[in-house]
């Protein structure tokens, strides 16, 4: 059925929505977890807590994240273009890598724009300054988005699946590797899921009167089932910090192995939990803005 101008104006609310609930849930991480005391806390005692087992994931770790360069993140950017021209859709191709790139170029801005207070909790750390959000997780997440925006229809939820999965291994990878607090992840997500949104709205405007979609190609199942695991994995972060906030007046290196534990393991869950949502968000209406028929 053609895209009627009712149905087009809802999804353009949806988007809009979309992107105002990432841009504040964005304010909300970096206002929390880098501007109070427990935040920061809480992010120390995860990135504490991820030397438990370190030695054993070293290696696919350092693989993982070692393999995402400028290089990669360009190579990335084409074959992403090539899908989608060989469809025969270049407004998509343009916009797909737009989305790649203002990601990119933003979260690097965020990175060396905001201040990071320094409440001497992490010494350590405390010159290297502010990391949120994380470039690398960036790099994945929009990867991600865009490669299961160019995909046929008949491989886009399996595109979705693997995409969310890549970008939340990056996500935990820099937790694991001590690159990245687990706020960073989740902030990169954030990001990159308000230009998922943007881009979403380009589509939607450069869209042809004579453009027909099929409610079969919605997707609702993977949606469903992508946005249910999120939540899952984000109640079990909350019990998890919730929890650990009970410590609070510990200090992270006096912290016994079962708190660091939870606070790496609920912070991994978070991280993974956020990248499942924001993949769902974006599946359930992308069926609206790459058509089955573009007119």
């Amino acid at each position: 059925m053609r895209m009627r101008a009712t149905a087009r104006g809802w999804t353009a609310v949806w988007l809009v929505v979309l992107a105002l609930v990432q841009a504040a849930a964005f304010l909300a991480v970096w206002r929390v977890a880098v501007h109070t005391g427990i935040g920061q806390w809480v992010d120390t005692v995860a990135l504490t807590g991820n030397q438990i087992g370190q030695d054993r994931i070293d290696g696919p770790v350092d693989r993982l994240l070692n393999a995402m360069s400028v290089v990669s993140l360009l190579a990335a950017t084409a074959m992403i273009g090539f899908i989608a021209l060989i469809r025969g859709r270049i407004a998509l191709a343009v916009t797909a890598t737009l989305l790649i790139a203002g990601a990119n170029v933003t979260t690097q801005l965020l990175k060396y724009g905001l201040a990071r207070p320094d409440y001497g909790i992490d010494p350590e750390r405390a010159g290297v300054g502010n990391s949120l959000p994380s470039g690398h997780t960036a790099v994945a997440a929009s990867v991600a988005l865009a490669l299961m925006l160019v995909l046929p229809r008949k491989v886009r939820a399996a595109g979705a699946f693997i995409g969310a999965t890549y970008a939340a291994a990056a996500g935990v990878a820099t937790l694991s590797a001590g690159w990245h607090r687990p706020s960073d992840a989740v902030a990169a997500y954030l990001v990159v899921g308000v230009w998922a949104a943007l881009a979403g709205l380009v589509l939607l405007v450069t869209q042809r009167e004579q453009a027909e979609v099929a409610p079969g190609d919605a997707h609702r199942v993977a949606s469903a089932v992508l946005g249910v695991a999120g939540v899952l994995a984000l109640i079990v972060c909350g019990l998890a910090l919730a929890w650990l906030v009970g410590l609070r007046d510990t200090w992270p290196t006096e912290l016994s192995r079962r708190p660091l534990f939870v606070a790496y393991a609920g912070s991994a869950a978070g991280i993974a939990g956020t990248m499942a949502v924001v993949m769902a968000l974006v599946l359930t209406v992308v069926h609206r803005l790459v058509p089955r028929v573009k007119g």
